[in-house]
């Protein structure tokens, strides 16, 4: 294909160098982008008189069936075009003559390339907080399904106190809304058009950028040319969002695959989402969950790579910034694969409240609650500590646990225990007096899937 920047040279390169240098394999995903940006341009053109009514109608047109050619297959993209911005220019000027080559007037491909990975960036965006949404309304659909069930909680993977396991499951919830936020936040800073950035100096056109960018629903423009065309922090912003985003789905998984093991028995994931051994037919393996949280360290790495990338650059364009698109398309790809995957997953989980029930009572969980009975009878919290240690170790000693150890045995270690001992250390009591709010208790629990479902159902603006 003949280059279009063919001028100051013949626009020969060695082969070698044409794919070393080409960038069509990847950034032809946005060809969607790339027309809708053109059409804006040369609407923009013809209204500050640049280029004539007719030659705009014969680009927009000629663009528009560039894209029913492509979207249909009619078209397909050159694997030896440069990129996706060089084939749809050709393709246009092959179409329709010279008025094809008017259409580059008062742009470069700096900015071009700039404005398309912001308009599919913003596109991804509205895509992910979509599938976000969904994750998280499945989430909180299962917390208000097992609504009442009591688990242990922990700290350092040792069984703490008594919690429901709706509390636990809403956690993972706040997070993913929080996620949200850096989202919607990251993407008011996609959505600034750097069209009209030109090369690096803007144009000696009397263009207006900010009716282009309206066109394309943008918020405003780069206000500096130079910054238009040489920075990537909002692709970085949106990366360390995804980053963020798939560590709290990779911790959440973590925990499912922990549950599912026979060690736990907490959940059990349905056949859908599971698989079984070549060679072991009793196993039933949580994959999808542990590809989730393998898949962390690409979105990571994508994440560093393009800091490094970026770190040592002089402004304005390096061919350096190509390699941005591979590493945010992946993160994208992968963060969407991974919600795609993690609804249903959850929506067809089943729980057992029993398993959890027997590790909360055999975890000793309630110890805290024992102590806390004492100190209301006036002991002091550190001897009423050491008593309901002693206590502990007595159950362990003697097989049994708290609620079954009989109240001589109590007496035994203090006179301050009475029968009413008995329901203030049962677990569904213990989960009750946590009152405070963001605590465990049924009402908190029930207050904090309403907030949920309340910010699920929130408008998100007119883009969203």
């Amino acid at each position: 294909m003949v280059k279009m920047w063919q001028g100051v040279t013949d626009g020969v390169t060695s082969a070698l160098a044409d794919d070393f240098n080409s960038s069509v394999s990847f950034d032809s995903r946005m060809f969607r982008e790339d027309i809708a940006g053109s059409v804006a341009h040369a609407k923009m053109l013809s209204k500050q008189g640049i280029i004539t009514e007719e030659e705009a109608e014969k680009i927009i047109s000629g663009l528009g069936g560039i894209l029913r050619d492509l979207e249909s297959g009619a078209l397909k993209i050159d694997p030896e075009a440069e990129d996706i911005h060089m084939f749809v220019e050709q393709v246009l000027t092959e179409r329709i003559g010279d008025a094809g080559k008017r259409l580059h007037t008062a742009r470069s491909r700096n900015d071009q390339v700039a404005l398309d990975l912001r308009l599919y960036l913003r596109n991804e965006t509205d895509a992910i907080l979509k599938l976000l949404d969904d994750a998280i309304g499945s989430i909180c659909d299962k917390a208000d399904e097992y609504k009442d069930a009591v688990m242990p909680g922990y700290t350092h993977l040792q069984r703490a106190q008594p919690i429901l396991f709706s509390h636990q499951l809403l956690a993972y919830c706040m997070m993913l809304l929080r996620d949200a936020d850096r989202l919607r936040d990251c993407r008011k800073r996609i959505n600034v058009s750097p069209i009209g950035s030109c090369a690096l100096a803007g144009t000696t056109y009397a263009t207006d950028r900010g009716f282009e960018a309206e066109l394309m629903g943008f918020d405003g423009v780069c206000l500096n040319s130079v910054d238009g065309v040489s920075d990537r922090d909002f692709a970085l912003e949106l990366m360390s969002a995804l980053a963020i985003l798939q560590m709290h789905l990779s911790r959440f998984c973590e925990e499912l695959i922990l549950w599912s093991s026979w060690e736990f028995r907490f959940v059990e994931f349905s056949d859908n989402f599971t698989t079984g051994s070549s060679i072991m037919p009793q196993k039933k393996n949580p994959d999808m969950a542990e590809l989730i949280r393998g898949k962390t360290g690409r979105v990571y790495g994508n994440l560093m790579a393009l800091l490094t990338a970026l770190k040592g650059l002089p402004l304005a364009y390096n061919k350096d910034m190509q390699e941005d698109k591979e590493a945010v398309f992946d993160s994208a790809d992968t963060v969407k694969a991974c919600l795609g995957v993690l609804a249903p997953m959850v929506r067809e989980m089943k729980a057992h409240p029993e398993n959890m029930l027997t590790a909360a009572q055999t975890g000793f969980i309630n110890a805290t609650d024992l102590a806390d009975y004492l100190v209301r009878k006036g002991l002091p919290f550190r001897s009423a500590y050491k008593i309901a240690g002693q206590t502990v170790a007595k159950c362990r000693a003697e097989g049994c646990i708290l609620e079954t150890l009989p109240l001589e045995e109590y007496k035994s270690l203090s006179e301050l225990f009475e029968n009413d001992l008995y329901n203030d250390i049962d677990l569904k009591t213990c989960v009750e007096k946590r009152i405070s709010e963001g605590g465990t208790s049924r009402g908190s629990v029930e207050n904090q899937i309403k907030y949920v479902r309340k910010m699920l159902a929130a408008p998100k603006g007119e883009n969203l």
